[in-house]
């Protein structure tokens, strides 16, 4: 149930992500905004079913390395979003931003679906 929990969560931070981006980029500040915050709210239900699927990672012992490097990583993409997300709204440079978001996003997708036990994937 965490993972399913773990995936929406991370979904919708996504369409977030590029819908706020659009409405950002169409000049539209402050509808950005409220979605920028409704965003900054599904990060915590994100580290909230992340925090109990790394229970269960301790619990078991499994992996342990690359458990931590997903949660890392995982912190990462949400540092590189808000990135994204900040500079975009400010009208400055968001290149470098988002190769460090896409190199974060395949990591961490890579582990939790490849990688780890708990994924969806064997």
């Amino acid at each position: 149930m965490n993972t399913h929990l773990h995936i929406t969560s991370w979904v919708l931070a996504i369409i977030l992500l590029l819908v706020a981006l659009s409405f950002y980029k169409k000049d539209n500040q402050k509808v950005g905004k409220i979605l920028h915050m409704i965003l900054r709210l599904d990060y915590l239900l994100i580290l909230y079913s992340g925090g109990a699927l790394l229970t269960g990672y301790f619990q078991t012992g499994e992996m342990l390395p690359e458990v931590i490097t997903k949660v890392l990583a995982g912190i990462w993409v949400i540092a590189a979003v808000e990135m994204v997300l900040t500079k975009t709204a400010k009208n400055k440079p968001v290149r470098g931003t988002w190769i460090q978001f896409a190199i974060a996003l395949v990591l961490v997708l890579a582990l939790g679906f490849g990688r780890l036990p708990l994924g969806l994937l064997p």
